[in-house]
């Protein structure tokens, strides 16, 4: 059988280097190639399709959630395994609505990290104990309402911000609709933009109207 061929995704040189040199004695798994930023990344993905990109969410440049998403809708060959600190909801989900199939974090030891990789590569879905757990409670609650659902990450108050600017309002529109001041909603699309990993309110608006789709 031939290894799994991966592609480490981080910015930080000693981390990629930890990760191959964990890899070398394991013969089922292949380093193919290493990228230090989102451009990086996308330019591995075309030139070598990788089974499995380990991708960092927080780098220079785009994060990892758009690469992410970038790269599943370009070469869905390409399966995505996060591998990061952060655990926060707002970076679980936005993570896993952007395309990728698994999520682990960087304190995992060898062997959960090894099985995760296995199992993304082969198509499944895989999640840190802790994360799955969290993932089980949202599910398991009540069905929540549908602008919920696809934005968990975000406030009553932004989520209703992000479906004006998805209707084409202004800052001065949402101002006037909602009854607040316009810093007050410079101040939510901010919370939007950072929650949801997205560099503008182009992005947000995109990625709220390609949900919406959804329901």
């Amino acid at each position: 059988m031939n290894p799994l061929r991966i592609v480490i995704v981080d910015d930080h040189p000693m981390f990629r280097h930890g990760v191959r040199t964990l890899f070398s004695t394991t013969p089922d798994l292949e380093v193919v190639g290493e990228a230090a930023n989102g451009q990086e990344a996308l330019t591995l993905a075309s030139e070598l399709i990788p089974d499995v990109m380990l991708m960092d969410i927080r780098m220079p440049g785009e994060s990892g959630v758009e690469i992410t998403r970038k790269i599943t809708s370009r070469f869905p060959a390409v399966r995505i395994l996060i591998l990061t600190m952060f655990e926060d909801d707002a970076s679980v989900f936005t993570a896993m609505r952007s395309g990728a199939k698994g999520y682990v974090l960087k304190d995992a030891d060898k062997d959960e990290l090894l099985r995760a990789i296995r199992a993304v590569g082969n198509g499944e879905a895989i999640f840190s104990p802790g994360i799955a757990s969290r993932m089980i409670e949202y599910f398991s609650m009540s069905r929540p309402a549908a602008s919920e659902e696809m934005f968990p990450e975000l406030s009553v108050r932004e989520r209703e911000v992000l479906y004006l600017m998805t209707e084409g309002l202004s800052n001065a529109a949402i101002s006037s609709k909602l009854e607040i001041s316009g810093k007050t909603v410079a101040n939510y699309i901010t919370n939007i933009l950072n929650k949801l990993q997205v560099q503008d309110r182009h992005e947000a608006m995109r990625l709220a109207r390609e949900s919406r789709k959804d329901i």
